[in-house]
């Protein structure tokens, strides 16, 4: 059963700024895991990284029906990918199945979570 569904858009041009700016917004997004991730990147696709987990941080968020903040933090939620390179939710306060989708253009970067616990 379908518990909760988020969805968060992120422009892109905002997060370089954002990143650009204050570089410590990027640890207090992205786990030490993620983090590696985002290192081993460069220019834009940098900035596609981050702005697609924070969206999946904040649809998650949206999703579980808290928000960020005092319950969940960007921190309790991790996002990296499988084999096969798409993205999976390795790490969140939520017990049941998670399903996750980011897409991005050059302007948007757009995250879309599904809760589901088993009946």
């Amino acid at each position: 059963m379908i518990v909760g569904i988020g969805l968060d858009v992120v422009e892109m041009p905002r997060m370089a700024e954002i990143v650009a700016t204050k570089p410590n917004f990027i640890k207090r997004i992205l786990t030490p895991q993620e983090w590696q991730v985002f290192n081993s990147r460069k220019g834009q696709r940098q900035i596609e990284f981050i702005a697609g987990r924070f969206a999946c941080k904040e649809a998650f968020s949206k999703a579980y029906g808290t928000g960020i903040g005092r319950e969940v933090s960007f921190q309790d939620i991790e996002v990296l990918t499988n084999a096969k390179g798409a993205p999976v939710v390795t790490q969140s306060p939520f017990t049941g199945s998670v399903f996750v989708s980011i897409t991005h253009t050059k302007e948007i970067a757009v995250a879309q979570i599904i809760l589901e616990k088993k009946d």
